[in-house]
């Protein structure tokens, strides 16, 4: 059963720029994949729509099976719940500690608080962060932030993860930690998608690879295809 699912999804922009044009695809529930690509080839724009800050010009975006063009109002943060997201930007709340920015998408939950701080002291020891629970976001270095980002976007243990260049601020050692802890997601029911743009690291990944160019998927590479090339 696929956990996404785009059919012939294409969005142009105000102006008539085309960030994807008849793009098609599935993940599989618990695959790890790679959306690769130049700048500009439409890679933050296909994660923009599965998390719904972007919504298609035409065709289909589907979870679990479910039309994401039909999601509005309130069941929009209800969607969310579902799909994990790290971003470029961090984007963390700067006058909350470590621990209240991880805790956030437990608190939304209504999940009670000693189960908030048990799963949050988890995913910040998984992610090397134990110690730093109560800095705010300034008193932390860029690869810090991206960690915390990474955490608060596991912790709730969604279906789905989508990471935007997740890898982008961190040295080589840490980027092969925090992939190797992507790969663990899936053991644990959550797929995960990630946009990057170095080529090295994805192939080391042998993971199944999308390719965009100019809006459009020129290529879906096997996990195969790659311990062949």
């Amino acid at each position: 059963m696929s956990v996404l699912r785009f059919d012939n999804v294409s969005k142009q922009y105000p102006g008539g720029q085309t960030a994807l044009a008849d793009v098609s695809f599935e993940v599989g529930e618990g695959e790890m994949l790679f959306i690769t690509g130049h700048s500009g080839a439409g890679k933050s724009t296909l994660l923009k729509l599965v998390h719904l800050a972007e919504r298609p010009s035409r065709g289909a975006v589907l979870f679990a099976e479910r039309n994401l063009l039909r999601v509005r109002g309130r069941r929009v943060a209800m969607h969310r719940r579902d799909v994990g997201v790290v971003f470029q930007d961090h984007r963390l709340l700067a006058d909350r500690s470590v621990f209240e920015n991880v805790s956030l998408p437990l608190i939304l939950r209504g999940m009670r608080r000693a189960d908030i701080a048990k799963r949050v002291r988890g995913a910040l020891e998984r992610l090397g962060l134990a110690a730093r629970e109560r800095a705010l976001p300034s008193q932390l270095s860029a690869g810090e932030q991206q960690r915390v980002g990474i955490a608060r976007a596991i912790v709730a243990e969604p279906k789905l993860l989508v990471a935007d260049e997740p890898t982008g601020n961190l040295d080589p050692t840490l980027s092969a930690e925090i992939m190797a802890l992507f790969e663990t997601l899936p053991a644990r029911g959550t797929s995960v998608m990630i946009a990057s743009h170095d080529l090295a690291l994805v192939r080391r990944m042998r993971k199944r690879v999308l390719v965009l160019g100019q809006g459009r998927l020129e290529d879906d590479i096997s996990p195969e295809e790659l311990a062949d090339g």
